[in-house]
């Protein structure tokens, strides 16, 4: 089993998230979150004064997937959310031990 985060561009969500449902994934934990980077930030424009913000607004999805589900679920992300501009993000992998369902106690795949 394995855990795919990938940080993204808010303008980008509902394209990665219809392209995820077109192959099957239909549940993710999504996340606002801010970061730092070779963007450099953003200048931000307020009753026409420019502001600088230190962050960059991004959103985490955060999927848990079974082994055979992990290139397909990154392909989608790298076709729906690239830009080509530098800020479009990263896609991180992990192996993840051990799933269990609260509500039922299923563990590993049943638990997705």
């Amino acid at each position: 089993m394995k855990k795919i985060e990938a940080i993204v561009r808010l303008s980008r969500f509902d394209k990665i998230r219809d392209a995820l449902a077109q192959i099957g994934v239909n549940f993710f934990t999504l996340q606002d979150v801010k970061g730092f980077g070779l963007q450099k930030g953003e200048k931000l424009i307020y009753r026409g004064s420019v502001y600088d913000a230190d962050y960059i607004a991004r959103l985490q999805i955060d999927i848990l997937t079974t082994d055979d589900m992990v290139e397909d679920i990154v392909e989608t992300i790298l076709a729906s959310g690239k830009t080509g501009e530098v800020g479009d993000g990263k896609i991180i992998v992990y192996d993840v031990e051990r799933v269990v369902r609260i509500r039922t106690a299923e563990t590993g795949a049943e638990a997705l």
